[in-house]
C-alpha cells in the first residue's frame, strides 16, 4: 500500500491499521520536509504570520489611544526624554549638581537663609511631624495588632542604610542646618533616599486602608509642606524625596507580601506545635501557637 496513502488516512482507520515499514519511513520523510518547508516560511517573515500585531485593526490602534490615554502618554514622554537625554550638556565635576526643586524654591531659600529663626521653627514643626509619624505606625503594631506598617518601616530604613552608604552624595551647597532638625543636634545623615518622605507615605496608606481619611489627608499636606522646607532648605534633592514617596509605596507592598506568606506557613500544623492563625477584619494577622 502506498505510504502517502496511510500518511493521510483519517485517524480512526489508522488505530487499527498496522504500518509497514514502507509507510513509517514515507511518514518520517514527510515530517521532514514540513520542517524544511516551515524554516523557510521563518525566514521569509512568515514567523510574525500568527503575531497579535498582525491582526490590528485602524479601529483597534485608535481604541489604544481612546480607551488607555495614560500608558500612551507615557509612552510619548519615553520618546520625549529620549531626545532630552541624548541632546543635554552633562554637568562637569567642578559644577554643583542641577536641582530643578532646588531651582523652584529659590526665593524660599532665600528667606529661610534671612530668617534663621523661622527656620529653627520649621525644622522644630517638622521633627514634631516626624514623631507623629513614629508613634502611629508604632500604634497601629502594638496597640492595634497590625504589624504591616511597622514591618514596611522596617524594610524602608534597611534599604535606605545600604543605599544611603553605597553612594554617599555631596550636601547641597547652601544647605540650611538647625539643632532641631531630625535628627535632632546637626549630626550627619544620608541624603539618599528621604526616611522622612517615605515614612509618611506608609502611614498614609495604612490610614486610608483604615478609611481615617481625614487622617491620611492632614498626613498627605504636612509631607508635602515637609518636602517644599527640605528642598527650601536643601536637606534633600528632589531625586530623595521622589524615591522616598515610591519607596513607602514599595515597601508597604513587600510588607503586605510578608504578611500574606506568614499566614500560609504559620497557618500548617506542625508534629511539635499547632499555630493557629486569625485574620482579622482588616486583613492583618495575629499569630498564636501552642505546645
Amino acid at each position: 500500500m502506498n505510504g502517502d496513502t496511510a500518511f493521510h488516512r483519517p485517524i480512526h482507520t489508522l488505530l487499527n491499521h498496522r504500518l509497514t515499514q514502507t509507510e513509517i519511513t514515507n511518514r518520517v520523510n514527510h515530517v521532514g520536509d514540513l520542517k524544511k518547508k516551515n524554516k523557510k516560511v521563518s525566514s521569509n517573515g512568515g514567523m510574525f504570520r500568527d503575531a497579535m500585531f498582525m491582526q490590528w485593526t485602524t479601529e483597534d490602534v485608535l481604541g489604544v489611544v481612546k480607551y488607555h490615554p495614560v500608558p500612551c502618554v507615557f509612552a510619548a514622554s519615553l520618546l520625549f526624554f529620549m531626545g532630552v537625554e541624548y541632546t543635554l550638556y552633562m554637568i562637569p565635576p567642578s559644577s554643583p549638581p542641577f536641582d530643578l526643586g532646588f531651582v523652584a524654591t529659590v526665593s524660599l531659600h532665600r528667606f529661610l537663609a534671612s530668617t534663621p529663626a523661622l527656620n529653627s521653627l520649621l525644622a522644630g514643626l517638622n521633627t514634631v511631624f516626624v514623631l507623629m509619624q513614629t508613634a502611629y505606625i508604632l500604634w497601629t503594631w502594638l496597640v492595634e495588632g497590625r504589624p504591616r506598617a511597622t514591618i514596611a518601616a522596617l524594610y524602608m530604613f534597611t534599604f535606605r542604610g545600604i543605599l544611603g552608604y553605597s553612594t554617599q552624595l555631596p550636601l547641597p551647597q547652601g544647605f540650611l542646618g538647625s539643632g532641631v532638625d531630625f535628627p535632632v543636634g546637626n549630626v550627619s545623615f544620608f541624603l539618599f533616599y528621604s526616611g522622612h518622605v517615605a515614612a509618611s507615605i506608609i502611614a498614609s496608606l495604612d490610614m486610608k486602608r483604615m478609611q481615617r481619611w481625614k487622617l491620611a489627608r492632614a498626613f498627605d499636606t504636612l509631607n508635602i509642606l515637609q518636602v517644599v522646607r527640605l528642598l527650601s532648605t536643601r536637606g534633600h534633592y528632589t531625586i530623595d524625596l521622589a524615591v522616598g514617596v515610591g519607596a513607602g509605596m514599595l515597601f508597604d507592598s513587600l510588607a503586605s507580601n510578608y504578611e500574606e506568606s506568614k499566614k500560609i506557613v504559620y497557618g500548617v500544623s506542625s508534629p511539635n506545635a499547632a499555630a493557629t492563625t486569625t485574620t482579622t477584619a482588616n486583613g492583618d494577622f495575629l499569630i498564636s501557637s501552642k505546645q
